[in-house]
């Protein structure tokens, strides 16, 4: 198994097991997957200490990722990393974090 087929499936592994709580969460408050209510997924994510703690440190590596992928890849590529940056909005950086790694394995296998 090459490199970057390790890092597709965690990418997938990534996008199911938070998003299994997602949907639950959507079906259960109406709440489509977390942004049709901006304001109670806030409310939520700052409801006590201990989730504040998750949120922000979440938020904080997630700001890292975005100007860490932006340094290392070369101008030509950032349109598609624009791409990945969406990607990790809107199903997370456990999906976008493993999935920017395949994209750059599968680039420099395809050089």
């Amino acid at each position: 198994m090459k490199r970057y087929h390790i890092f597709l499936l965690l990418s997938i592994i990534g996008f199911i097991l938070p998003n299994i709580l997602v949907v639950q969460e959507s079906l259960e408050s109406g709440n489509f997957l977390l942004y049709a209510d901006p304001v109670a997924t806030f409310s939520a994510m700052f409801a006590n200490r201990i989730s504040s703690i998750f949120a922000i440190d979440l938020l904080f590596v997630t700001l890292v990722f975005f100007g860490w992928s932006f340094a290392l890849t070369s101008a030509h590529h950032r349109t598609r990393l624009l791409g990945i940056w969406a990607a990790t909005m809107a199903f997370g950086l456990a999906f976008g974090f493993p999935f920017f790694w395949w994209w750059q394995a599968h680039v420099r296998e395809s050089r």
